[in-house]
């Protein structure tokens, strides 16, 4: 036996593939992509999977793009594949959308997807997000205050309109990929702009995880571990709202004889609760606290859930404005939150 043995195929998610499925497998042409197809080739004969080649070409990197375009057309047509091309401007649609040019590529491609899966030619879109994606999100996340949601980071399955995205390789290193993908001799492209600094996600790639890496070289494993659990907890905690909620919130505000006002003015939404009705507990009211709010189509931060549930316990401040829109008032048994949809959006004056 060779000391070095060759690594064997990178072992893809299957539990999210199914026999008769038409998929897309979205291919840069980079390293992750690449063995993503090449995986998916050597699985689709006894999974039962019928593959096709999906491919955007952003309008950002001239030359290498064109030559991105080329390779993976000739990986499809190599392997006797259906290739589909889509190509977009995403720095003129960023400067039009006001977006980050990496918001608007990534928009670009998950309306083309849509479109893909809407037209009939593709039950799933496969993407190639390794754990190394998953890592860096976590703490892209992370870094950015986010709630148990945001650290759930990218979801093996994405649920889109007329199909889904799958990630079957979500769980493997990047490097455990481009060992394979030099072991069976396939190419693949390098993106230049993986290493430009100047953006966060590669900052966060070359120089902040290495640097964890160096306290505890298993960081992206338990990252990623981490959206596992932020997931489920988020996935639980969505079914106990869909059953609590409607036993717990109220329409508008009391009035008198008994009843309820669905509506508190011509310009408002509203809703609250009964604060006895509710858990002591401090995850649970944030929890409830934060649907009210989504349910007037606002995303409370940390601070401001705070400041709710401060206002849910004794001494309770009467009223406080949370947002430009939203205001929260307290009664002697309830909490209530008004959304202020008129011109301006004062609710200072919300009596």
């Amino acid at each position: 036996m060779p000391k070095n043995p060759s690594p064997g195929p990178i072992a893809l998610n299957r539990a999210l593939l199914r026999p008769g499925m038409r998929v897309a497998v979205a291919v840069s042409g980079g390293a992750d992509s690449v063995a993503l197809l090449r995986s998916l080739i050597e699985a689709a004969p006894e999974i039962g999977l019928v593959l096709s080649v999906a491919h955007v070409h952003h309008g950002i990197r001239g030359a290498d793009a064109d030559a991105d375009a080329d390779f993976v057309a000739s990986l499809a047509a190599e392997h006797g594949l259906a290739f589909h091309r889509k190509d977009v401007d995403a720095p003129a649609v960023a400067r039009a959308n006001h977006e980050t040019l990496e918001e608007a590529a990534r928009n670009l491609r998950y309306k083309w997807f849509d479109e893909l899966l809407a037209s009939g030619l593709a039950d799933a879109v496969a993407t190639a997000h390794t754990l190394d994606d998953q890592a860096e999100t976590v703490l892209h996340k992370l870094l950015r205050g986010a709630w148990t949601e945001g650290l759930s980071g990218i979801h093996p399955v994405l649920a889109r309109q007329t199909g889904v995205v799958v990630r079957p390789i979500l769980g493997i290193r990047r490097a455990e990929i481009e060992a394979w993908l030099s072991s069976i001799g396939q190419s693949w492209r390098e993106d230049l702009t993986n290493a430009d600094t100047v953006y966060t996600r590669n900052r966060l790639r070359h120089g902040l995880l290495p640097a964890l890496a160096a306290y505890n070289p298993r960081i992206y494993g338990h990252l990623a571990d981490l959206a596992t659990l932020a997931r489920e907890e988020e996935a639980y905690w969505k079914g106990e709202l869909v059953r609590i909620l409607p036993q717990l919130l109220l329409p508008g505000r009391p009035v008198r004889g008994g009843g309820r006002s669905a509506s508190t003015g011509a310009t408002e939404q509203s809703v609250a609760v009964e604060i006895e009705r509710m858990s002591p507990s401090p995850a649970f009211r944030r929890r409830i606290l934060r649907a009210m709010a989504r349910q007037l189509g606002t995303k409370l931060n940390f601070e401001q859930t705070e400041r709710l549930l401060a206002m849910c316990g004794a001494n309770p401040t009467r009223r406080q404005t949370l947002t430009a829109t939203l205001l929260a008032e307290r009664s002697p048994r309830e909490l209530r939150l008004v959304k202020n949809l008129g011109p301006g959006c004062d609710v200072k004056g919300v009596e």
